[in-house]
Protein backbone atom coordinates (compact mmCIF):
# COMPACT_ATOMS: atom_id res chain seq x y z
CA UNK A 1 0.00 0.00 0.00
CA UNK A 2 1.48 3.36 -1.01
CA UNK A 3 2.18 5.78 2.05
CA UNK A 4 0.40 8.93 1.94
CA UNK A 5 2.10 12.20 0.85
CA UNK A 6 2.21 13.21 4.11
CA UNK A 7 4.35 10.36 5.07
CA UNK A 8 6.38 10.15 2.61
CA UNK A 9 10.17 10.92 2.62
CA UNK A 10 8.97 13.74 0.07
CA UNK A 11 5.93 14.93 1.90
CA UNK A 12 7.92 15.20 5.43
CA UNK A 13 11.06 17.12 3.59
CA UNK A 14 8.51 19.58 2.34
CA UNK A 15 7.27 19.91 5.94
CA UNK A 16 10.42 20.39 7.35
CA UNK A 17 11.24 23.33 5.27
CA UNK A 18 7.76 24.84 5.03
CA UNK A 19 6.19 24.27 8.38
CA UNK A 20 8.54 23.48 10.83
CA UNK A 21 11.78 25.52 10.10
CA UNK A 22 9.90 28.74 8.46
CA UNK A 23 6.72 28.86 10.82
CA UNK A 24 7.71 26.94 14.20
CA UNK A 25 10.33 27.80 14.66
CA UNK A 26 11.15 31.37 12.61
CA UNK A 27 14.81 30.43 10.91
CA UNK A 28 17.04 32.88 8.93
CA UNK A 29 16.65 32.41 5.28
CA UNK A 30 20.74 31.62 5.67
CA UNK A 31 19.84 28.88 8.01
CA UNK A 32 17.44 27.43 5.41
CA UNK A 33 19.66 27.41 2.91
CA UNK A 34 22.41 25.75 4.90
CA UNK A 35 20.09 22.87 5.73
CA UNK A 36 18.77 22.44 2.64
CA UNK A 37 22.50 21.98 1.08
CA UNK A 38 22.97 19.69 3.80
CA UNK A 39 19.81 17.54 2.63
CA UNK A 40 20.86 17.83 -1.07
CA UNK A 41 24.69 16.43 -0.90
CA UNK A 42 22.55 13.58 1.81
CA UNK A 43 19.90 12.51 -0.29
CA UNK A 44 22.51 12.66 -3.81
CA UNK A 45 25.28 10.36 -1.65
CA UNK A 46 22.44 8.31 -0.36
CA UNK A 47 20.92 7.66 -3.61
CA UNK A 48 24.46 7.22 -5.11
CA UNK A 49 24.49 4.88 -2.44
CA UNK A 50 21.79 2.73 -3.20
CA UNK A 51 21.76 2.68 -6.97
CA UNK A 52 18.44 4.30 -7.14
CA UNK A 53 16.58 7.31 -8.68
CA UNK A 54 16.67 9.89 -6.24
CA UNK A 55 12.72 10.00 -6.66
CA UNK A 56 12.74 6.32 -5.27
CA UNK A 57 14.58 7.37 -1.48
CA UNK A 58 12.56 6.20 1.09
CA UNK A 59 12.44 6.54 4.75
CA UNK A 60 13.55 3.34 5.93
CA UNK A 61 16.71 4.57 3.83
CA UNK A 62 17.70 7.00 6.89
CA UNK A 63 19.99 4.92 9.06
CA UNK A 64 22.28 5.24 11.02
CA UNK A 65 25.16 3.16 8.94
CA UNK A 66 23.96 5.73 5.83
CA UNK A 67 24.87 8.97 7.96
CA UNK A 68 27.50 7.49 9.11
CA UNK A 69 28.90 7.06 5.77
CA UNK A 70 27.91 10.30 4.75
CA UNK A 71 29.59 12.03 7.33
CA UNK A 72 32.94 9.90 6.22
CA UNK A 73 32.12 11.32 2.67
CA UNK A 74 32.34 14.46 3.74
CA UNK A 75 35.66 14.37 4.93
CA UNK A 76 37.40 11.78 3.47
CA UNK A 77 35.79 12.66 -0.60
CA UNK A 78 34.93 16.19 -0.41
CA UNK A 79 37.44 17.72 1.97
CA UNK A 80 35.40 19.11 4.23
CA UNK A 81 36.68 20.38 7.88
CA UNK A 82 35.85 18.42 10.77
CA UNK A 83 33.62 21.62 11.46
CA UNK A 84 31.71 21.78 8.39
CA UNK A 85 30.91 17.43 8.98
CA UNK A 86 29.99 18.91 12.37
CA UNK A 87 27.49 21.57 10.62
CA UNK A 88 25.91 18.90 8.16
CA UNK A 89 25.17 16.46 11.00
CA UNK A 90 23.64 19.62 13.03
CA UNK A 91 21.13 19.85 9.71
CA UNK A 92 20.44 16.05 9.92
CA UNK A 93 19.83 15.59 13.17
CA UNK A 94 17.38 18.71 13.02
CA UNK A 95 15.47 17.12 10.26
CA UNK A 96 15.63 13.61 11.83
CA UNK A 97 14.00 14.86 15.11
CA UNK A 98 11.16 16.08 12.70
CA UNK A 99 10.93 12.92 11.09
CA UNK A 100 10.75 11.21 15.36
CA UNK A 101 7.54 13.60 15.72
CA UNK A 102 5.99 12.72 12.49
CA UNK A 103 7.07 9.54 12.20
CA UNK A 104 7.06 7.38 15.63
CA UNK A 105 6.97 3.85 14.08
CA UNK A 106 10.51 4.43 13.27
CA UNK A 107 11.59 6.13 16.73
CA UNK A 108 14.60 3.57 17.01
CA UNK A 109 15.39 4.32 13.73
CA UNK A 110 15.74 8.01 14.41
CA UNK A 111 17.14 7.94 18.25
CA UNK A 112 20.46 5.91 17.18
CA UNK A 113 20.87 8.71 14.23
CA UNK A 114 20.43 11.43 17.59
CA UNK A 115 22.63 9.37 18.93
CA UNK A 116 25.93 9.96 16.51
CA UNK A 117 27.93 12.53 18.20
CA UNK A 118 29.85 15.37 17.38
CA UNK A 119 33.62 14.94 15.67
CA UNK A 120 36.16 17.03 18.31
CA UNK A 121 37.50 19.83 16.02
CA UNK A 122 40.47 22.37 15.83
CA UNK A 123 39.06 25.53 16.88
CA UNK A 124 41.14 27.96 14.39
CA UNK A 125 41.55 31.26 16.45
CA UNK A 126 39.43 34.42 14.68
CA UNK A 127 41.06 36.63 11.91
CA UNK A 128 41.06 39.84 12.45
CA UNK A 129 41.60 43.31 11.05
CA UNK A 130 43.62 46.47 13.77
CA UNK A 131 42.42 49.41 13.89
CA UNK A 132 44.51 50.98 11.44
CA UNK A 133 44.16 48.35 8.85
CA UNK A 134 40.30 48.36 9.39
CA UNK A 135 39.90 52.15 8.60
CA UNK A 136 43.19 51.49 5.71
CA UNK A 137 40.27 49.57 4.05
CA UNK A 138 37.40 52.14 4.67
CA UNK A 139 39.90 55.00 3.66
CA UNK A 140 40.13 52.98 0.10
CA UNK A 141 36.69 53.79 -0.69
CA UNK A 142 36.25 56.49 -3.23
CA UNK A 143 32.80 57.67 -1.80
CA UNK A 144 32.33 60.51 -4.63
CA UNK A 145 30.25 57.54 -6.84
CA UNK A 146 26.72 56.59 -6.00
CA UNK A 147 28.36 53.06 -5.85
CA UNK A 148 31.50 54.12 -3.74
CA UNK A 149 29.27 56.16 -0.95
CA UNK A 150 27.50 52.74 -0.92
CA UNK A 151 30.11 50.92 -0.90
CA UNK A 152 31.81 53.36 2.29
CA UNK A 153 28.55 53.25 4.06
CA UNK A 154 28.52 49.55 4.03
CA UNK A 155 31.83 49.23 5.28
CA UNK A 156 31.57 51.44 8.22
CA UNK A 157 28.08 49.95 9.06
CA UNK A 158 30.06 46.15 9.20
CA UNK A 159 32.82 47.93 11.26
CA UNK A 160 30.94 50.05 13.00
CA UNK A 161 27.84 47.38 14.60
CA UNK A 162 29.42 43.89 14.12
CA UNK A 163 26.94 43.03 12.22
CA UNK A 164 26.32 39.64 10.20
CA UNK A 165 26.78 40.64 6.68
CA UNK A 166 22.53 38.89 6.28
CA UNK A 167 21.84 41.42 9.30
CA UNK A 168 24.06 44.27 7.28
CA UNK A 169 21.96 43.18 3.95
CA UNK A 170 18.52 43.39 5.39
CA UNK A 171 18.76 46.88 6.97
CA UNK A 172 16.35 49.45 5.57
CA UNK A 173 15.73 53.19 6.09
CA UNK A 174 13.58 52.43 8.84
CA UNK A 175 15.40 50.38 10.97
CA UNK A 176 17.75 53.32 11.56
CA UNK A 177 17.24 56.55 13.97
CA UNK A 178 20.49 58.88 12.16
CA UNK A 179 19.69 61.99 14.81
CA UNK A 180 20.96 61.97 18.43
CA UNK A 181 20.86 58.73 19.88
CA UNK A 182 22.05 57.50 16.66
CA UNK A 183 21.29 54.21 16.42
CA UNK A 184 20.01 50.90 14.35
CA UNK A 185 17.89 48.14 15.08
CA UNK A 186 19.39 44.59 13.83
CA UNK A 187 17.44 41.01 13.57
CA UNK A 188 19.34 38.79 14.31
CA UNK A 189 20.07 34.46 14.67
CA UNK A 190 16.65 33.34 15.58
CA UNK A 191 15.34 36.70 15.28
CA UNK A 192 16.21 38.04 18.23
CA UNK A 193 16.36 42.06 17.94
CA UNK A 194 19.42 44.33 19.15
CA UNK A 195 19.74 48.01 18.86
CA UNK A 196 23.37 49.54 18.18
CA UNK A 197 24.65 52.73 18.52
CA UNK A 198 25.88 54.19 15.21
CA UNK A 199 29.04 56.70 14.56
CA UNK A 200 28.66 59.98 13.54
CA UNK A 201 29.97 58.84 10.54
CA UNK A 202 28.25 55.79 9.83
CA UNK A 203 25.31 57.95 10.28
CA UNK A 204 26.22 60.60 7.80
CA UNK A 205 27.25 58.08 5.12
CA UNK A 206 24.08 55.65 5.54
CA UNK A 207 21.86 59.21 4.78
CA UNK A 208 23.97 60.30 1.67
CA UNK A 209 23.17 56.43 0.16
CA UNK A 210 19.03 57.69 1.75
CA UNK A 211 18.88 60.35 -0.50
CA UNK A 212 20.27 58.88 -3.18
CA UNK A 213 16.98 57.21 -3.76
CA UNK A 214 16.61 54.11 -1.95
CA UNK A 215 13.71 54.96 -0.63
CA UNK A 216 12.36 52.61 2.32
CA UNK A 217 13.54 49.18 0.53
CA UNK A 218 16.72 47.99 1.50
CA UNK A 219 19.69 49.98 1.64
CA UNK A 220 22.54 48.09 -0.28
CA UNK A 221 21.70 47.19 -3.68
CA UNK A 222 23.95 46.61 -6.40
CA UNK A 223 23.83 48.83 -9.68
CA UNK A 224 21.10 46.97 -11.04
CA UNK A 225 19.14 47.86 -8.30
CA UNK A 226 18.68 44.13 -6.83
CA UNK A 227 19.57 43.51 -3.04
CA UNK A 228 23.48 43.01 -2.64
CA UNK A 229 24.20 39.15 -1.69
CA UNK A 230 27.01 38.16 0.18
CA UNK A 231 28.93 37.46 -2.28
CA UNK A 232 28.90 40.54 -3.82
CA UNK A 233 29.56 41.83 -0.35
CA UNK A 234 32.76 39.96 -0.49
CA UNK A 235 33.72 40.70 -3.56
CA UNK A 236 33.80 44.74 -2.74
CA UNK A 237 35.74 43.76 0.57
CA UNK A 238 38.52 42.41 -1.42
CA UNK A 239 38.74 44.82 -4.19
CA UNK A 240 39.26 47.88 -1.36
CA UNK A 241 41.58 44.90 0.58
CA UNK A 242 43.89 44.96 -2.02
CA UNK A 243 43.68 48.87 -2.41
CA UNK A 244 44.53 49.19 0.82
CA UNK A 245 47.17 46.72 0.95
CA UNK A 246 49.55 48.98 -1.37
CA UNK A 247 50.20 51.39 1.30
CA UNK A 248 49.43 48.60 4.24
CA UNK A 249 51.71 45.56 3.16
CA UNK A 250 50.63 44.06 6.33
CA UNK A 251 47.03 43.29 4.45
CA UNK A 252 48.56 41.17 1.67
CA UNK A 253 48.67 38.28 3.52
CA UNK A 254 45.18 38.59 5.18
CA UNK A 255 42.08 36.86 3.78
CA UNK A 256 39.24 39.45 4.41
CA UNK A 257 35.94 38.49 4.37
CA UNK A 258 33.05 40.19 5.34
CA UNK A 259 33.10 38.33 8.56
CA UNK A 260 36.38 39.29 9.74
CA UNK A 261 34.58 42.75 9.86
CA UNK A 262 32.10 41.24 12.71
CA UNK A 263 35.68 39.70 14.36
CA UNK A 264 37.45 43.15 14.22
CA UNK A 265 34.70 45.35 15.70
CA UNK A 266 34.82 42.70 18.42
CA UNK A 267 38.32 43.15 18.93
CA UNK A 268 38.55 46.96 18.85
CA UNK A 269 35.78 46.76 21.74
CA UNK A 270 38.31 44.75 23.97
CA UNK A 271 40.75 46.53 23.18
CA UNK A 272 39.30 49.60 24.03
CA UNK A 273 38.14 47.68 27.57
CA UNK A 274 34.38 47.21 27.62
CA UNK A 275 33.16 44.29 29.50
CA UNK A 276 32.53 40.80 27.96
CA UNK A 277 28.81 40.29 28.42
CA UNK A 278 28.24 44.08 27.18
CA UNK A 279 29.91 43.19 23.70
CA UNK A 280 27.93 39.96 23.43
CA UNK A 281 24.92 41.89 23.49
CA UNK A 282 26.64 44.69 21.04
CA UNK A 283 27.40 41.30 18.45
CA UNK A 284 24.64 39.16 19.12
CA UNK A 285 25.94 36.03 20.73
CA UNK A 286 23.76 33.83 22.83
CA UNK A 287 26.66 32.94 25.12
CA UNK A 288 29.24 35.35 26.36
CA UNK A 289 31.71 31.84 25.76
CA UNK A 290 31.66 32.76 21.84
CA UNK A 291 32.57 36.55 22.62
CA UNK A 292 35.27 35.54 24.73
CA UNK A 293 37.10 33.77 21.62
CA UNK A 294 38.21 37.19 20.86
CA UNK A 295 40.24 37.26 24.18
CA UNK A 296 42.78 34.64 23.13
CA UNK A 297 43.64 35.64 20.04
CA UNK A 298 44.08 39.28 20.82
CA UNK A 299 48.23 39.46 21.57
CA UNK A 300 48.27 43.41 22.53
CA UNK A 301 46.30 42.48 25.77
CA UNK A 302 47.96 39.43 25.81
CA UNK A 303 51.06 41.80 26.32
CA UNK A 304 49.23 44.16 28.47
CA UNK A 305 48.10 41.39 30.91
CA UNK A 306 51.65 40.05 31.22
CA UNK A 307 53.15 43.63 31.91
CA UNK A 308 50.79 43.77 35.20
CA UNK A 309 51.50 40.63 36.11
CA UNK A 310 55.60 41.29 35.86
CA UNK A 311 54.84 44.72 37.59
CA UNK A 312 52.70 42.34 40.05
CA UNK A 313 54.88 39.84 40.92
CA UNK A 314 57.54 42.43 41.81
CA UNK A 315 60.51 41.32 39.52
CA UNK A 316 63.32 43.66 38.88
CA UNK A 317 62.17 44.73 35.12
CA UNK A 318 65.79 46.20 34.67
CA UNK A 319 68.07 43.82 32.20
CA UNK A 320 70.50 41.67 34.04
CA UNK A 321 74.19 42.65 33.88
CA UNK A 322 77.13 41.63 30.68
CA UNK A 323 78.97 39.46 32.77
CA UNK A 324 82.87 40.01 32.27
CA UNK A 325 86.08 38.47 33.74
CA UNK A 326 87.82 40.12 35.43
CA UNK A 327 91.64 40.63 35.43
CA UNK A 328 92.52 39.15 38.25
CA UNK A 329 90.41 36.06 36.90
CA UNK A 330 92.28 36.16 33.70
CA UNK A 331 95.69 36.49 35.40
CA UNK A 332 95.58 33.34 37.53
CA UNK A 333 94.32 31.26 34.51
CA UNK A 334 97.23 32.90 32.46
CA UNK A 335 99.64 31.41 35.21
CA UNK A 336 98.31 28.10 35.32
Amino acid sequence: MKRPRSESLLGLTESFFHTYLRNTRGASPHTVRAYRDALKLFYSFLANQKRRPLSDLALEDIQPDAVLGFLDHVESRRGNSAVTRNCRLAALRSFVQHLLREDVTRAGQYGRILAIRNKRALRRTPTYLEPEEARAVIAAVDHRSRSGARDHALLLFLYNTGARVSEALAIRACDLRLERPRQVRLLGKGRKERICPLWSETASALSRIIRAGNGDGLLFRNANGAPLTRDGVAYLLGKYVRLAAQHAPALRKCKVTPHVMRHSCAVALLQAGVDVSVIRDYLGHASVATTSRYITTNLQMKREVLDAFWKRAGLDPSAPRKWRPSSRLLEFLNNL
